[in-house]
């Protein structure tokens, strides 16, 4: 199945081939190969309209997800036919992440990679609303950031350490 990658905005360049590598293999670490999924590159306008949206929250932010399924945390979706093979999208804010990463001296491709790995748990019903919940959301981000370094040799650790 494919990743489908739009880059929405023109405000930040965008290593498009290094990040549908990187979503590619985060997906089958999820054991989600068989499903599609839209990764949306967004600007701070965009994402601003969306948050305002679907979280009443009017102002940009890093990663919103949009699953095409509703699912317990740590299932996959059982589709009854081709066109359901389709996990959601997930809109990263990569405007708003490079402000961050200008701010901090994060590496921007980096970050980028695990904000997406986030948007992905959260298309397979992951949350963080709870402590509970985000202990579980935060052990998944790891467990499949740990699979992308094997296969890559790279270092990336989940963002969320801090939350609770």
């Amino acid at each position: 199945m494919s990743v489908v990658l739009r880059n929405a905005q023109r405000a930040v360049l965008v290593r498009r081939a290094l990040l549908r590598r990187a979503v590619c293999a985060l997906r089958a670490a999820l054991g989600a190969s068989r499903f599609d999924v839209g990764l949306i590159c967004a600007g701070n306008g965009l994402m601003q309209r969306l948050n305002s949206a679907y979280r009443q929250r009017p102002e940009p932010t890093d990663v919103l997800s949009f699953p095409f399924h509703q699912v317990v945390a740590g299932e996959l979706p059982r589709p009854r036919c081709r066109d359901e093979y389709n996990l959601g999208d997930v809109f990263l804010g990569v405007e708003y992440i490079h402000q961050q990463c200008r701010a901090t001296g994060d590496d921007f491709d980096s970050v980028l990679v695990v904000t997406a790995a986030h948007g992905l748990c959260h298309l397979l019903g992951y949350q963080h609303n709870t402590k509970p919940e985000w202990q579980q959301m935060y052990q998944k981000e790891v467990e499949i950031l740990e699979e992308l370094n094997r296969l890559t040799g790279a270092s990336l650790q989940p963002l969320t350490a801090g939350l609770f």
